[in-house]
């Protein structure tokens, strides 16, 4: 049965609703977007239509919300409610049109990744959650849970470099970016254990082998959608 976190959006009516919501959430580096791609192709070879989002693929704030964070000046709020827009837009013009057309949406990350986020920089966890009270449950979250020592290594040989908010730099953990970065990281991985114990979340051992996740990611869809 589909619903909402809290409430309800005006724009949405949930009788409408024949598609499916699939998130994956997991930390930079866990492997999320290889899992969605290879996931996309398999269902669609299904016969399934499938569409795809993500964090910062808003049309509306992407763009300006990138072009912000360089500047590495925004404030704690003024980035959560920059996130939110981008979330929110998407949600409406992009998520619910697909699922009121009866396609299998993939989600690479949700709102649990920006709540995680905002909750770690010390923000009061009665705002962040009526923030998001109007996003839709999906049905189901797969969690990837990676290795710090993995996490460290793929996001080392994916960007040969650590990125400022990413390194939680803004929260004065370390002087040292790498000091940062792990301490970081470690904050975020207590808070989605956290998550998943209270939102139900299906845990994947992230640190096997891409073919090795992707088959269990695939037995679990072939579970929830019949095939």
């Amino acid at each position: 049965m589909k619903k909402f976190v809290q409430k309800p959006l005006p724009e949405v009516q949930l009788e409408d609703i024949r598609g499916k919501l699939f998130v994956i959430e997991g930390i930079d580096g866990s492997g999320r977007t290889t899992q969605i791609d290879l996931l996309r192709e398999w269902l669609e070879s299904k016969g399934y239509a499938v569409r795809t989002m993500g964090i910062k693929r808003s049309s509306l704030v992407s763009e300006e919300l990138d072009a912000a964070k360089r500047t590495n000046i925004l404030t704690r709020t003024t980035m959560s409610l920059f996130y939110a827009t981008d979330f929110f837009d998407q949600l409406i013009n992009t998520i619910i049109p697909a699922l009121r057309a009866g396609y299998v949406v993939l989600a690479d990350r949700y709102i649990y990744t920006l709540m995680a986020r905002e909750l770690v920089r010390g923000t009061d966890p009665e705002w962040v959650n009526n923030l998001y009270s109007t996003a839709m449950v999906p049905d189901a979250v797969f969690y990837l849970k990676v290795s710090l020592r993995n996490l460290i290594s793929r996001n080392f040989e994916k960007n040969k470099q650590l990125e400022y908010w990413e390194s939680g730099m803004d929260l004065g953990l370390a002087r040292d970016m790498f000091d940062s970065f792990v301490k970081y990281q470690r904050l975020l991985q207590a808070e989605f254990t956290k998550m998943a114990a209270r939102n139900h979340f299906t845990v994947v051992n992230g640190n096997r082998t891409v073919a090795g996740i992707q088959s269990e990611m695939r037995r679990q869809l072939t579970q929830r959608l019949d095939l």
